[in-house]
């Protein structure tokens, strides 16, 4: 398994729409075992395809305590989503070290294909239902710091700006 570079906010190839996965075969399920590679190496628990700068609808999560359940959602679709909102403090492996609050659905319904191929639907709530929300608007090209205001947001540019620049240096 290869690890993956995470793309940064605001490298500009975050905002990219996801395609649909045409086939779900052996390159597909290769980047799936290297995603979740990643994913368990930054200590994620998510990751979308974008964030690893392939543009296809893939997500990789797993939201267990012992990280030990993952979880593949290829051509993931939300088919119903609660009318009850919850707020939660989120964080991104792609905004490393920047936390804050988002407003999403407190359960929502995902259908897609697994890592086999075949179709199913998974219920989620609490974590793996923010985690579910965060990573497929990575498949729309939005990132959670969208959600925030214009004042924090720049911060944030200007915060992951800067730690890119000193990252060069070094």
């Amino acid at each position: 398994m290869a690890l993956l570079t995470i793309l940064r906010y605001p490298d500009p190839r975050l905002h990219t729409v996801a395609r649909p996965v045409q086939a779900v075969d052996e390159r597909i399920r290769a980047l799936v075992d290297d995603m979740l590679h990643t994913m368990y190496s930054a200590d994620g628990v998510g990751l979308a395809a974008t964030q690893v700068d392939v543009h296809e609808r893939l997500i990789v999560m797993d939201t267990s305590d012992q990280h030990n359940r993952p979880v593949v959602l290829i051509n993931p679709e939300i088919v119903r989503r609660s009318a009850e909102m919850a707020v939660n403090e989120e964080g991104c492996l792609s905004v490393p070290l920047i936390y804050d609050r988002v407003e999403r659905h407190a359960r929502v319904t995902v259908r897609a294909l697994g890592r086999d191929g075949e179709a199913f639907d998974l219920d989620a709530e609490g974590l793996a239902a923010v985690c579910v929300q965060h990573e497929m608007d990575h498949l729309m090209g939005r990132v959670f710091v969208e959600y925030l205001s214009p004042l924090k947001r720049d911060r944030i540019r200007t915060k992951m700006i800067k730690k890119a620049r000193e990252d060069q240096r070094k």
